[in-house]
């Protein structure tokens, strides 16, 4: 079984975000960091890809394959940013509705900027997602 690319490392999420050439998108990303401390309870991690993550959990799949995903995360990139809902989109449609203007992926909504979107929806969203993950440990 080929093995997962995406991982912790020991970069600094800080110098990470203070990278971000865009003043706009660093300040969006400052907030979004903290909404995830908040909904995870957890301290930012930098994943393998430029992804910052919150949180751990471990998880299986009926194939046997198994390892170590972040419960919500984010990654600044290019044209947006790249918000993870880990257990997938689907499940949410009712936060998603109303969230404002977005795109989506299969487990990502892409956001331009925070203030396209409805913050107080997109917290109860990552904090359902949270919940949801949490449930099946």
């Amino acid at each position: 079984m080929a093995e997962l690319k995406t991982k912790p490392t020991a970069e600094s999420v800080k110098a990470f975000i203070q990278a971000i050439v865009d003043d706009g998108r660093r300040q969006d990303c400052l907030m979004l960091a903290a909404m995830m401390a908040r909904v995870t309870g957890a301290e930012p991690t930098m994943w393998s890809s430029g992804i910052i993550g919150f949180g751990s959990y471990r998880y299986k799949y009926v194939t046997g394959r198994e390892g170590d995903w972040f419960e919500a995360g984010f990654a600044s990139r290019k044209a947006n940013i790249a918000v993870y809902v880990v257990p997938g989109l689907d499940r949410f449609e009712e936060h998603l509705s109303e969230l404002g203007a977005f795109k989506t992926g299969k487990g990502c909504i892409y956001i331009r900027r925070l203030a396209d979107v409805d913050l107080g929806r997109l917290e109860a969203l990552l904090t359902a997602s949270v919940a949801l993950l949490k449930q099946s440990d």
